[in-house]
């Protein structure tokens, strides 16, 4: 919580870097109170920072992303980490997988070679600039925090400090949890719920259907849904509920 001196008495409202620490105390509460990662983490970590969505994922085994958390729960935070992870491609995947922080303050201007399937998809969302960093444990990045802005334009120093502390914070909270664990409805325990559960299903039915790996069977389902311009979700829902033949996909 802020110290009593700073604004106490005086109706000042708590400075965005007291708003962080006490943010942080109210996550790691939670989470020690036995609270899953995503419900424990406070809504309004994202305008502390100066930015208007900051994600969370995790690397899973198999190397795929799951995504964990979000703020704000919904809109574009979601609608960009759905896009990546159809594509393949985007600033989440390189902090994973070069284990690296990036920045890219103007979508609009980046070098198309950089992410080129991301890019001219992301240009059609409302994110136009992006700050993304790998939690890491030793050489490996066990996940990556991810922060999106409406406009382009760069962390002030302080903002760009206050990224890297809830980074690091981030990592603990995630060291304590299991991911893919059981989760119960009220939020309890120490798992983490997966975002994607549909489509690791129909990743696995048409695996067991075409008699494939599974590794094969996410390209096929991302490759189906990228040249038909349709929602991954939406593809894994067809499959499972059989409105969709296996064998109709592009094979």
């Amino acid at each position: 919580m802020p110290t009593p001196d700073r604004g106490a008495g005086s109706g000042a409202a708590p400075s965005p870097r007291d708003g962080l620490a006490d943010w942080l105390a109210r996550a790691g509460r939670a989470v020690r109170n036995g609270k899953s990662l995503d419900t424990a983490l406070p809504a309004g970590a994202a305008g502390l920072l100066g930015l208007d969505v900051l994600c969370l994922a995790a690397v899973a085994r198999g190397g795929s992303l799951e995504l964990l958390w979000c703020d704000p729960t919904a809109g574009l935070g979601p609608e960009l980490d759905n896009l990546q992870y159809s594509l393949g491609d985007g600033p989440t995947w390189e902090a994973a997988y070069e284990s690296r922080l990036l920045i890219e303050p103007d979508l609009a201007a980046a070098d198309p070679a950089r992410w080129p399937a991301f890019l001219p998809a992301a240009v059609h969302t409302a994110a136009r600039a992006v700050i993304a960093a790998p939690l890491q444990l030793g050489v490996a990045a066990i996940g990556v925090l991810t922060g999106y802005r409406s406009a382009p334009g760069s962390l002030t120093k302080d903002q760009l400090v206050d990224f890297h502390r809830l980074r690091r914070a981030l990592l603990l909270l995630l060291l304590r949890t299991a991911l893919g664990d059981p989760v119960r409805s009220n939020g309890a325990g120490a798992g983490l719920r997966l975002y994607r559960a549909d489509v690791h299903q129909a990743t696995g039915f048409l695996s067991a259907e075409l008699g494939i790996p599974a590794s094969r069977a996410l390209l096929l389902l991302r490759a189906h849904a990228t040249a038909h311009d349709q929602d991954l979700s939406d593809l894994a829902h067809a499959l499972l509920s059989r409105r969709m033949p296996p064998d109709t996909l592009d094979l």
